[in-house]
């Protein structure tokens, strides 16, 4: 792998800055891709240290392929500017992902994409190098595309046909048809019993060894503009696999957050605009999750991290945003599932429950880390409240723990669901 930092002797010149101020850059190369990135930003090469976690919540340039292995904190939250550099040689890099962008045959030139595209992030795809590239942001949407727009091909470039709906080229007519694989049942379904959630999926070996473990449920982030993590693993075939082998999914969404949080994106304080965030954030959680083949009928969760409960416009921002959240999934023919802190949004929920002032969602899932391993909510939801089968309590989080062999850093969680 071709992966070099160039270092200039004197600071490279950037874009302004929001202060007028210029920014110092250099420039990072890998497959004869030129890209000029802010010079604080630090260089990650994934084939020296294949179990880097690729975080999308920091500055850094990660170059290569995500290891299988990768070595995350459980729990991550947040967007912020940073690139992903994939070589494209049919083993892994998403180019067919919403609204993926194509350079022109022969160059590194960035236009900006109209249309569907995937949430807090941008997918571009240079044949001229063999390379994807994916670019996160947060708030700051344009530097992303400057940082993109500053490309170019140079020596070493490595060309690879890409056809342009972004799939691999079609088979041959040797090349073996793969056996259609089993349909997924709809998630997490009726289980009972220990479950987990890494920021970033597991790999099929880790998930194997950890067949030897109480766990029989597991989280996955889809999608959402503050997903912090990168995701080589949560393909469909992933998740069928691991539904054939018996395992349990809690598909997870992490969207706009509360607006008295800090996050990168935030939830409106104006009710009518946080409603249509909640709707439209649902469509693209459908979305997401049709596209791993995860079946209506299944819950999918909002991840709405805890927040100050003293700001009754927050709170009243928050549950509307959950409410359009609700009604929409279940338009779509999902169910409705919300992630968040026992003290904050989970006691905001409670207080609503059989007013019929918001749709509520159907299933509860309460960050309580009191090492209690049960569906008890405590003094934060009232236990008639979502008693049918309907929750998940996160009841620790950020250990480590190893099950055949192989040692993640994962949040545990009981659930008692059905469906």
């Amino acid at each position: 792998m071709t992966a070099l930092l160039l270092a200039a002797a004197s600071p490279m010149v950037g874009a302004p800055a929001a202060d007028g101020a210029t920014t110092a850059t250099h420039v990072v190369i890998y497959h004869g891709y030129h890209v000029r990135v802010p010079a604080a930003w630090p260089v990650v090469d994934l084939t020296a240290s294949p179990r880097a976690c690729v975080r999308f919540d920091v500055h850094a340039v990660y170059l290569g392929r995500p290891g299988a292995g990768t070595d995350c904190p459980a729990h991550l939250v947040g967007r912020t500017e940073a690139l992903l550099i994939e070589p494209l040689d049919g083993a892994g890099a998403a180019v067919d992902a919403p609204g993926t962008v194509f350079a022109p045959a022969g160059t590194a030139t960035y236009r900006r994409a109209h249309g569907k595209q995937s949430v807090g992030e941008i997918h571009f795809v240079v044949p001229g190098a063999g390379v994807m590239v994916t670019a996160s942001f947060g708030t700051n949407r344009a530097e992303a595309e400057r940082i993109l727009g500053s490309g170019w091909l140079g020596a070493g470039a490595r060309p690879e046909a890409v056809s342009r709906r972004g799939a691999p080229a079609p088979p041959t007519a040797e090349t073996p048809t793969e056996p259609e694989a089993p349909p997924v049942p709809v998630q997490p379904g009726t289980y009972t019993g220990a479950g987990f959630e890494t920021c970033s999926a597991p790999s099929l070996a880790q998930m194997t060894a950890w067949e030897s473990s109480p766990y029989q449920a597991v989280g996955v982030y889809i999608g959402g503009s503050n997903r912090a993590c990168a995701q080589p693993n949560l393909t469909p075939s992933w998740v069928s696999t691991l539904t054939t082998a018996g395992w349990h999914l809690i598909p997870t969404y992490v969207g706009s957050q509360a607006p008295c949080n800090s996050y990168s994106s935030l939830v409106s304080p104006d009710p009518g605009t946080a409603d249509g965030q909640g709707i439209s954030e649902a469509d693209d959680a459908v979305a997401q999750a049709q596209a791993l083949g995860i079946p209506p009928g299944s819950v999918l969760y909002d991840d709405m991290e805890a927040y100050a409960k003293t700001d009754a416009t927050c709170r009243t921002a928050v549950l509307t945003y959950l409410s359009g959240w609700s009604q929409e999934l279940h338009a779509r023919g999902y169910l409705s599932g919300v992630y968040s802190s026992a003290g904050s949004g989970m006691t905001d929920l409670a207080a609503q429950y059989g007013t019929g002032t918001f749709t509520l969602p159907d299933q509860i899932w309460f960050g309580w880390w009191n090492n209690v391993a049960d569906a008890n909510a405590g003094r934060f939801v009232p236990a008639a409240d979502w008693s049918n089968h309907q929750r998940i309590h996160q009841y620790n989080g950020g250990t480590h723990e190893t099950w055949g062999g192989t040692t993640m850093d994962v949040d545990g969680d009981y659930l008692d669901v059905s469906g």
